[in-house]
């Protein structure tokens, strides 16, 4: 069985992008997502970078329930953030989400994100049954 094959896309009620894009797929026992601050609607929600986080972090929540799996599933999160400032509310907010022994994970200050309202955006792997 080819990779292509053995791949497959978790149905989620994100929001249905119109980009060539599947919220999450899973192979190999590994779940891989991004995960950014939308609503229902595909809206960029508002608030700041506390509100988009916390966002973000229900919107994988979903996506984790979906593929039958919680946040003790997560193996590594890359966290990418549009301002330095915003890592001390993000790990603020990221903590009320994973309990210790917490995933593995990385953050990086980047210029800009997908679309220019977005101040944080998340990459994250997990483990799931094959």
């Amino acid at each position: 069985m080819s990779a292509q094959a053995a791949k497959k896309p978790v149905k989620t009620e994100l929001f249905a992008s119109k980009a060539p894009l599947e919220w999450a797929v899973v192979n190999n026992g590994t779940l891989y997502t991004a995960q950014i601050p939308i609503d229902q609607q595909g809206v960029v929600v508002e608030g700041g970078i506390e509100a988009q986080t916390r966002q973000t972090m229900n919107n994988l929540v979903h996506t984790l329930e979906y593929a039958g799996v919680s946040t003790d599933a997560v193996l590594q999160v890359l966290i990418y953030v549009t301002d330095r400032s915003y890592l001390a509310t993000v790990n603020q907010v990221y903590a009320e989400y994973f309990n210790a022994p917490f995933p593995n994970r990385a953050a990086v200050v980047v210029a800009g994100l997908a679309r220019e309202e977005m101040l944080v955006e998340l990459v994250v792997y997990a483990a799931v049954e094959s």
